[in-house]
């Protein structure tokens, strides 16, 4: 059984029970669930990023591959959710694209202040 996407950025009773699911069940959607993370202050932007951080050790390529996008906004997000606020270890892979994004970031990486949240959690490791 596969938990169910939100059909608004109100729609949090689909997303509720998404602890209930395990990373196999949630894998065919980890795309769909991170498009909501694009702004954190949708309502469903909350229990999703609490979920998709307890399984962020198996989703880092889908994270990176935003990272390396051009939407400056969601990659601010995605390095708040992952980085700052992340509730486990960063996996190395991550960990080397806040790296990158903290010391050779792009025009915009430097614009969105996406480089000084990445320095930030660099910091933080230290």
């Amino acid at each position: 059984m596969q938990p169910q996407l939100p059909k608004h950025k109100g729609d949090t009773e689909a997303v509720a029970n998404l602890k209930d699911y395990s990373y196999k069940q949630v894998k065919p959607i980890v795309p769909e669930l991170l498009t909501w993370l694009q702004d954190l202050n949708w309502p469903v932007a909350d229990p999703i990023a609490l979920y998709l951080q307890s399984i962020a050790e198996y989703i880092t390529d889908d994270i990176i591959a935003i990272l390396k996008s051009k939407d400056e906004v969601w990659k601010y997000w995605l390095v708040l959710v992952f980085g700052t606020n992340a509730t486990a270890p960063i996996a190395p892979k991550l960990l080397a694209e806040f790296k990158r994004i903290a010391t050779q970031p792009t025009k915009a990486e430097i614009a969105e202040e996406t480089q000084d949240l990445a320095l930030e959690v660099i910091k933080n490791l230290s």
